[in-house]
């Protein structure tokens, strides 16, 4: 097979088998001979203002997220295009390869028949109750956790994106691509990354994912004010249906409702003007007809078998902003930064369910009587919670809206210890390290300190030292830190 040599445009070596490898809507890819990168030509030639944008983004985009503090964290979290090349008039970009994760080990069930193995881990695939169910074999599906730690490195991704005042314009899950059996994911496509007021455009998204608002307008000229193009504001819806696809396996506005016999009008009311949450809380006319379903589909088609608030009140409180206050008003949708927050918190309020379900693990509801809502098993024993408070400049403590649920093994890190301390792409390799956990031993519950020198028992009036160890009861309190934002967890006793 032939390799051809070019040089791009900042004077690097690059080399590629002639060999198609891949296509998508506007690029043909093609291996170098090692694997190790890809180049993709543009099928059509780019405009000046294509050409500019290209530029930017190799360059001082690139530079502004990779070369700054936390640079090689973004390196997992997107597939972000190196350098420039031309050949017989047509730009190219190279590119890293995807991670050997994010291809299917397994591929789908019955030797195969989908022909996946070896093919890319689309986001479609683990999206969709029905491709879940009935296509993929149990291995590449993950736990709820994983699905949870996803979204939360998604959500990340796009905040950085926006931080660099970009914007992904395509943001779907064809172009995320997720790992469920690791918990990773990996931003793809960003060629085509929108600067507001520079670089518009150059398409209006994918299917499921498109605003209400650009849906809606899409038939007004470019040029008209009036006229809605994808925007950060459009990726915060579209990261919402992302994040509710990946944790229920269907899409929030595809409901019972019919708008008009004609097909193609009826989806483009049921997406746009018209479109409404199926789980909306006073409008039911768009609920899910549970009669209509597959079995394949079951239960996670069906709302009102796994509502949204199974995900917890943090993240419940997220999708209604987003479905019901922000659907048709832009400027209410949440931000990538505040569904990473609900996330972090909502990960640390996980449970692993007792009867090793198929999810898992499940979010703990806030009930005296906790049960898996996946297969209904419950809480057996004593349920430790943790309440988070932190000092504030005044030296007293305040509630942070923040709980831990413990279970065996467990652990407590830095950003537990300290209100300060959050975990993103910033944390050095010392704030990474556990500072403590839970055991189970005979009936009760101990907290090990590994690495909390200021470790207090308020109730006792004295400190525990590191390798020390205590006994958990009801009401309990224990100052983890006396530095400014330092907490103090309050315990609480469940009983399962």
């Amino acid at each position: 097979m032939t390799v051809i040599k070019l040089t791009t445009q900042d004077g690097q070596q690059v080399e590629y088998k002639d060999e198609i490898i891949g296509q998508g809507g506007m690029k043909d890819v093609y291996f170098s001979p090692d694997r190790s990168y890809v180049v993709a030509f543009f099928r059509d030639k780019l405009d000046h203002a294509g050409k500019e944008r290209l530029k930017s983004i190799v360059g001082m985009y690139r530079d502004g997220i990779f070369e700054k503090d936390g640079g090689e964290y973004w390196k997992e979290l997107f597939c972000w295009p190196t350098a420039i090349v031309e050949k017989d008039g047509h730009l190219g970009v190279v590119a890293p390869t995807y991670k050997s994760h994010f291809f299917f080990a397994h591929g789908s069930v019955n030797n195969d028949i989908l022909g996946i193995k070896g093919k890319e881990k689309e986001g479609k695939w683990f999206a969709s109750a029905s491709n879940r169910s009935k296509f993929l074999d149990a291995k590449e599906k993950g736990d709820w956790l994983k699905h949870l730690q996803i979204c939360l490195l998604i959500s990340r991704a796009v905040r950085r994106l926006h931080a660099a005042g970009l914007a992904h314009s395509d943001l779907s899950y064809k172009n995320v691509l997720v790992d469920p059996s690791g918990g990773k994911a990996c931003v793809i496509d960003i060629d085509g990354l929108v600067v507001p007021n520079k670089f518009p455009p150059d398409v209006v998204g994918t299917p499921d994912f498109i605003a209400p608002e650009v849906i809606a307008t899409q038939h007004l000229d470019k040029k008209d004010p009036a006229r809605k193009l994808p925007s950060a504001l459009t990726d915060r819806h579209a990261l919402a249906v992302l994040i509710y696809m990946y944790l229920f396996y269907r899409h929030p506005l595809r409901g019972a409702k019919v708008h008009d016999t004609d097909a193609s009008k009826d989806e483009e009311l049921s997406m746009g003007v018209r479109a409404l949450f199926v789980e909306h809380p006073t409008d039911q006319s768009n609920r899910v007809r549970a009669d209509h379903l597959k079995a394949t589909e079951l239960p996670w088609a069906d709302p009102v078998k796994m509502p949204y608030t199974i995900a917890g009140p943090l993240l419940a409180s997220l999708f209604e902003k987003a479905f019901i206050d922000g659907l048709h008003d832009p400027q209410k949708r949440p931000t990538p930064s505040e569904w990473e927050n609900a996330l972090v918190r909502t990960i640390d309020m996980i449970q692993p369910c007792s009867s090793k379900c198929e999810m898992g693990w499940y979010v703990f509801d806030n009930t005296r009587k906790p049960k898996c809502p996946f297969c209904g098993t419950p809480y057996q024993g004593k349920l430790p919670v943790l309440n988070l408070y932190s000092s504030r400049h005044s030296g007293t403590f305040q509630p942070d809206n923040h709980r831990v649920m413990v279970w065996n093994g467990q652990s407590l890190f830095p950003w537990h210890v300290n209100r300060k301390v959050f975990p993103n792409e910033h944390l050095t390799p010392e704030m990474k390290k556990r500072v403590g956990y839970f055991q189970l031993h005979q009936g009760d519950w101990y907290l090990v300190n590994e690495g909390m020198p200021q470790m207090h028992d308020v109730a006792a009036k004295k400190d525990l030292p590191i390798g020390g160890n205590v006994r958990l009861s009801d009401g309990s309190q224990y100052l983890l830190s006396r530095e400014e934002g330092g907490r103090l967890i309050q315990v609480q006793l469940v009983e399962g």
